[in-house]
């Protein structure tokens, strides 16, 4: 008893322990994915933000003389581009951690209910060995006052012996699964989320592309005649507009492009919206398979009760070797009972809740 209860204390401490360090983990690789965006986006910001630099040579027209020219050029249009492409980095950040919060929940959803499915069954292991131990004790001593032979001792200590191989597998199944945090929001609604940042992550960028079709650049500096050299130095100012002529096409292109990316990504093999699909058909196997093992098993538990009924009070030793038997077995089948109709009962649940 000791043995189980440590056991099972062990078992409920490691996952918690992994758990968190899991989510330590998951948090960290979105921080670090989210903080070089920022940085990538505030370089292109100041990039586009900081007026160009300008100078060089030109002639104005033949015959008058060269000018040095130097000055800045401030363009509204890399004005606007530097809001945007900061938002277009929060948006991709966005999508990121909504993307990974639902990749996980499609991952690890089964592995998630297996492994809380095998700690429920190392819970029913544990009772049934209680329950065996007792029966083999009350049979040993029948056996010292000479009621009983050894020989129908050896099958519940067979039965024991399986039970405990059945926790030793039970426990290294445990140990060999590896389930991080998932999110308690409903997988259809994680799903939703992520297509949302999909759709504003592409619209940002449609934004970005429109800023191309247009520009107002101003110009201002200074310029020197240098051939010959004169003796004054002059300012000069302009003022530049830049419209493409295809910009009206253009945005109906780029529009056209943010839904039809949504619609792929709801058909993309690997995307999300797919993968929900195919975790979905795996669930309803899933309980089908339990279902059918359900309707096996309570057949078993109905000859073991219907035998156990006609055993009744055994008073002979054969009679009560029988009725052991039929017991040790009857815990058994009690386990694999009790498994099957807690898996099921998970699998619907995640069923109902998700889809």
């Amino acid at each position: 008893m000791f043995r189980c209860n440590s056991i099972l204390a062990v078992l409920i401490s490691l996952p918690l322990i992994s758990s968190f360090a899991a989510a330590q983990s998951i948090q960290a690789d979105q921080q670090a994915y989210c903080t070089y965006l920022a940085e990538q986006a505030k370089a292109q910001s100041d990039f586009l933000r900081t007026p160009s630099g300008l100078a060089g040579f030109t002639q104005p027209e033949t015959g008058l003389p060269t000018q040095l020219v130097a000055g800045a050029r401030l363009s509204l249009s890399d004005l606007r581009k530097a809001g945007i492409t900061l938002d277009a980095a929060r948006k991709n950040c966005e999508l990121y951690k909504t993307s990974t919060g639902v990749q996980l929940t499609i991952q690890y959803a089964l592995p998630a209910i297996e492994k809380d499915a095998l700690a429920h069954r190392l819970g029913l292991i544990g009772e049934a060995s209680k329950s065996l131990d007792a029966l083999i004790d009350q049979t040993t001593k029948m056996v010292e006052a000479q009621n009983m032979t050894r020989p129908m001792l050896l099958s519940l200590v067979s039965n024991r012996i399986k039970l405990e191989a059945d926790r030793s597998d039970t426990e290294s199944r445990i140990a060999a699964l590896y389930v991080p945090p998932l999110s308690d929001q409903p997988l259809k609604q994680q799903v939703a989320a992520k297509q949302a940042s999909d759709f504003d992550e592409q619209r940002s960028l449609a934004r970005l592309t429109r800023q191309n079709n247009w520009d107002v650049a101003l110009s201002v500096g200074m310029h020197q005649q240098v051939n010959p050299v004169a003796q004054g130095i002059g300012p000069y100012g302009e003022i530049s507009l830049n419209y493409n002529l295809a910009s009206h096409a253009i945005d109906k292109h780029l529009d056209r492009s943010v839904d039809a990316y949504g619609n792929w990504k709801k058909v993309e093999e690997n995307d999300v919206a797919r993968g929900m699909e195919v975790l979905r058909n795996q669930v309803e196997q899933s309980i089908a398979a339990q279902q059918d093992r359900i309707r096996s098993l309570e057949q078993e538990t109905q000859e073991i009760d219907r035998s156990l009924k006609l055993v009744g009070e055994a008073e002979t030793s054969a009679a009560l070797d029988f009725r052991n038997q039929l017991t040790s077995t009857q815990l058994l089948l009690g386990i694999e009972t009790g498994d099957a109709t807690y898996r099921l009962s998970r699998l619907r649940e995640f069923l109902e809740k998700s889809f």
